[in-house]
């Protein structure tokens, strides 16, 4: 590959940073693994995210960050994970986060490395949740995020396969912001 074509490849890498279960140690990573070994993705490293950001859990324990970044309450540099993505890798990650049927945006973040070494400012995107709901989201969750998905939250995930056939995605969440918490 001639220096010119390394470089045009290197502009269409898009910085995806990863807070949930597409994660090292998830359920979801291997679609990373997959990505990686097709030369579609690599891990560029831990980072956090430079503003505080609500990073909740909701229907069927799935992790969701919002893009409200003036809210208040219990808000943290939500960590996670930098992956460098190639076009080829959007479409599964857009998919699985579905981009398409609105459950999730992906939006741009700044993001400073998490080794608390003074790092420069980078901007990724991340998958945040669809503006259409994040609010409710919000709310419903008590107005308390957390800092990472760690395995504590991810004891309730639920795997797509095993949630209920009979109700989207949506609708799963319509039924979590309208129930009261527990």
């Amino acid at each position: 590959m001639s220096e010119r074509e390394e470089e045009e490849t290197e502009q269409k890498q898009t910085l995806i940073f990863l807070y949930g279960t597409l994660k090292r140690g998830f359920p979801n990573h291997r679609l990373m693994q997959d990505l990686i070994s097709s030369n579609d993705a690599y891990f560029v490293g831990d980072y956090h995210s430079l503003h505080p950001l609500p990073l909740i859990c909701g229907p069927h324990g799935v992790p969701f960050l919002l893009n409200l970044p003036s809210s208040t309450a219990a808000r943290h540099r939500v960590h996670g994970e930098l992956y460098s993505v190639s076009p080829r890798a959007l479409l599964p990650l857009d998919h699985l986060e579905g981009i398409s049927l609105g459950h999730y945006e992906r939006l741009p973040i700044q993001l400073l490395p998490a080794n608390d070494g003074g790092g420069a400012v980078v901007e990724a995107e991340a998958y945040y949740a669809h503006r259409s709901y994040a609010e409710e989201m919000w709310r419903r969750n008590g107005m308390v995020g957390f800092r990472v998905y760690s395995e504590k939250e991810a004891k309730d995930y639920v795997r797509r396969d095993l949630r209920p056939k009979d109700r989207t995605f949506l609708e799963d969440i319509q039924l979590f912001v309208s129930s009261s918490s527990s």
